[in-house]
């Protein structure tokens, strides 16, 4: 009976694993790149029922074996297995703003911070104080050839991620190597946007200020080689994954759930009380 307790008690604790990740949803679902965060559960092992009255044991030639007939198998609970990141791909929001660049596809913007390279989806960038494109907390963007330095309506990002700049604010005599003509006019090719990507992204660590870093079980980052890269799409935000109807259905059954287990635990202490003050007594 007392086994009653903690398997209720393990339901209210799996729950409110769940009821966090929900609640962090929702409270994110307006957050630029924002992807949800998914609590999986677990049974505890269950254990077998035998009927332990019966001759249990038969002698082999190799030895004996417990042969009590299994009648049945009894639940023991559940615990929290893992809680991953969906990186599903969010809705295409435009701004009409140069700084903003989005994402269609699997991959990562690569940032510059005090604790080393990081990764995000959120590609509301802005113009640094230096002339860096920054995200809003003032981290460089990185291009593979370090941070990317631009200027206010003078860039343009194609949709392999190539950052393109006027040539007549071209200071650097190197790059009018890469000088041509195109859509946008007499340009220079400043830099590649430097997008990565993981062997198992769900594995994830997030970091706040909607960052990612690599774990041992995620794997390196690896730069996605052309042919395999993301469409960019400049002037677009990617809007969060977060279905906030979905999320509110959840936290229904969430609270449901967790009613349900606290019923139990009060139901087997009542059960266990009439044990020990009238049936004992008898």
């Amino acid at each position: 009976m007392i086994r009653g307790w903690y398997t209720g008690a393990s339901g209210m604790r799996a729950q409110q694993w769940r009821l966090d990740a929900v609640s962090n949803n929702l409270a994110n679902v307006d957050v630029t790149g924002y992807k949800k965060d998914i609590a999986v559960h677990k049974a505890f092992p269950e254990m077998l029922i035998r009927r332990m009255n019966d001759d249990g044991v038969y002698h082999q030639p190799f030895g004996s074996a417990d042969a009590a007939p299994i009648i049945g198998k009894l639940g023991t609970g559940v615990e929290l297995n893992e809680l991953f990141t969906s990186f599903e791909q969010g809705a295409m929001k435009e701004t009409e703003n140069d700084f903003d660049i989005a994402l269609d596809g699997k991959g990562f913007f690569s940032v510059a911070t005090p604790w080393g390279e990081r990764y995000t989806r959120d590609g509301a960038f802005i113009l640094g104080k230096e002339g860096f494109l920054e995200t809003k907390e003032g981290y460089p963007v990185l291009g593979e050839n370090g941070p990317l330095k631009v200027k206010a309506n003078n860039f343009q990002v194609d949709k392999d991620g190539r950052v393109w700049i006027n040539a007549e604010y071209a200071d650097d005599p190197e790059l009018m190597v890469n000088r041509e003509s195109n859509e946008w006019g007499d340009t220079v090719l400043l830099d590649t946007l430097k997008l990565v990507q993981f062997d198992h992204d769900r594995y994830l660590q997030k970091q706040g200020s909607n960052l990612y870093r690599s774990t041992e079980v995620s794997g390196d980052a690896e730069i996605i080689e052309p042919g395999g890269r993301p469409r960019v799409v400049q002037g677009f935000v990617e809007a969060s994954n977060v279905d906030p109807v979905l999320e509110m259905v959840q936290m229904i059954e969430v609270n449901r759930a967790y009613e349900a287990n606290q019923k139990v635990i009060t139901t087997t202490d009542s059960m266990l009380g009439t044990l020990i003050n009238q049936v004992a007594r008898v």
